[in-house]
């Protein structure tokens, strides 16, 4: 049962993680506390039922793909008296195995998304206490040792604050076992394998405070070209002069605030966003003088070098699909991610919230036209 127990679960991680790591990624460098409940599976050794348990963790986020957690652990079970009976030919036994853990878990992420896939594996310190009571013998044993342990789970978060988390786990670790009786005693010790389940609450703090929305620049009002007047009457009076076609420069260029298109660390379009971009569209569609059009994203200073380089990549990719998809010709659209390297502000000397909003005309999204030639300028 302990086998195909496992071989679900790996065989369901493994397939959600493949799903998930297309999935947008959100690392923020968080600390979180994972406060948890335990169903533990013992080792066959050690002749106890089923038990459970509580833990404790503290993780830190510490890249993109890399979280470690480090906690306590209390786990125990009842003796299974009909095994104990069973072994040794005495009905009436009673007793109770515990455990105490204290570990360091390195855990691999699959994604950086709300839900997260991850694999597991750790060390510590084991406490094993035996003690069980058959008539006529006293059975017990007390180690410390060294703890192993592998295994895979899920992260989900519901917001920026909580979330729960899921593992299995397979432990191992040394036990101890005195077995003494009127006629004497004999020890022993050996290594166990217990099976863990867990399920517990996320509880994060110490991440950067979401970047507040802020609205874009509206844009200056186009430029209006009067007509040239028609000329005076003459006795042949001549036909009046057309009106000048207005300037358009070779090129013009549309910036849009990130979070006006995006959630916070998010690489998918907002409801709000189409209509901005279907603005966009509109504009490309009426100057088919137009040749090149480069979609350029770009992030603040806030968060890794790598990591804002990617995101920016990202958004500027998705602009550029969904311009191709309102019927904007593919083969004129480039996107092309800055990261952080060409702010427009610097924000020197600033910190804290202010930072985040000082910044925040560096969270850009830039739609640049280029046409083939200027039409009607002198």
């Amino acid at each position: 049962m302990k086998k195909n127990l496992i071989n679900l679960a790996v065989a369901a991680t493994l397939g959600l993680a493949a799903f998930a790591a297309s999935a947008e990624d959100m690392y923020r460098g968080a600390w979180y506390a994972v406060p948890s409940i335990n169903f533990m599976s013992t080792d066959g050794d050690l002749d106890a039922n089923n038990g459970g348990g509580v833990s404790l963790k503290l993780g830190k986020e510490l890249s993109d793909s890399w979280d470690i957690q480090g906690g306590i652990g209390y786990n125990r079970a009842n003796a299974d008296a009909g095994k104990l009976s069973s072994d040794t030919g005495i009905a009436g036994s009673d007793g109770r195995y515990k455990q105490t853990t204290l570990g360091l878990d390195a855990l691999y992420m699959f994604s950086r998304s709300n839900f997260r896939p991850f694999l597991l594996a750790g060390l510590g310190v084991a406490r094993n206490n035996v003690d069980y009571t058959i008539p006529g013998v006293n059975v017990d044993g007390s180690k410390t040792s060294w703890l192993g342990n592998v295994g895979l789970g899920a992260q989900y978060l519901f917001n920026d604050s909580f979330g729960l988390q899921a593992d299995l786990r397979e432990q191992w670790s040394r036990a101890a076992f005195n077995a003494s009786a009127a006629g004497g005693s004999i020890s022993d010790s050996q290594t166990i394998a217990n099976t863990l389940l867990n399920f517990g609450g996320i509880f994060r703090f110490g991440a950067p405070a979401p970047m507040p929305v802020v609205a874009a620049a509206e844009p200056a009002p186009a430029a209006v070209v009067e007509p040239t007047p028609a000329p005076a009457p003459m006795v042949e009076p001549a036909p009046a002069a057309p009106a000048p076609v207005a300037c358009k420069p070779n090129l013009e260029t549309v910036t849009v605030s990130a979070e006006k298109l995006f959630g916070f660390d998010k690489a998918k379009l907002q409801d709000g966003a189409k209509p901005i971009l279907d603005d966009t569209v509109a504009k490309i569609k009426a100057n088919p003088e137009l040749k090149t059009v480069i979609v350029t994203g770009h992030t603040d200073r806030i968060g890794s070098t790598a990591y804002n380089q990617k995101l920016s990549e990202k958004r500027a990719s998705i602009v550029k699909e969904y311009l191709v998809s309102q019927g904007v010709d593919a083969g004129i659209i480039t996107s092309v991610g800055k990261g952080e390297s060409e702010p427009v502000e610097a924000c020197k000397g600033v910190t804290g919230k202010k930072l985040i909003s000082c910044l925040a005309p560096n969270r850009r999204v830039v739609i640049t036209g280029e046409a083939s030639k200027e039409v009607g300028c002198n």
